[in-house]
């Protein structure tokens, strides 16, 4: 049996600031998602969406959250955390180095969840369309 090492997996936050637009907000995620899709292999992507701030930030109360699960190069991390951190649109962000144990149960999360909604579609698609019965609007 190969012995191939995976590389490290690691976990970033970041919340990105809704005051131009929840699209604008959107655009930040996508940029940032691409980057690490670029740079690592994603295991686990969630937007939180737009939610309330405990405390202002930059005198702002809400914020768009996204966490993103990945491994890459043990470079990589120091590189977004430095883009993020001159993003504009970017208003808090945090990597973090995850223990092998917990990337392990996010990737199974992650799968389960994929599957349950891949079992969902097909439900939906075999289940035969309502018919609605016509009305008299007299």
């Amino acid at each position: 049996m190969e012995n191939v090492k995976k590389n490290p997996a690691y976990e970033l936050l970041f919340i990105a600031n809704v005051a131009e637009s929840i699209e604008a907000a959107q655009a930040t995620v996508k940029k940032f998602v691409s980057l690490v899709e670029a740079n690592g292999e994603i295991i686990d992507k969630s937007e939180w969406g737009k939610r309330h701030l405990e405390y202002p930030i930059n005198d702002m109360k809400e914020g768009y959250y996204t966490v993103v699960t990945f491994r890459s190069e043990p470079a990589f991390p120091a590189e977004i955390e430095r883009l993020l951190g001159i993003d504009e649109n970017v208003m808090r962000s945090m990597v973090l180095k995850l223990d092998e144990e917990v990337a392990e149960k996010v990737a199974r999360r992650a799968a389960d969840k994929a599957a349950a909604a891949a079992e969902e579609a097909a439900a939906q698609e075999a289940a035969p369309a309502e018919e609605v019965a016509p009305t008299d609007a007299e």
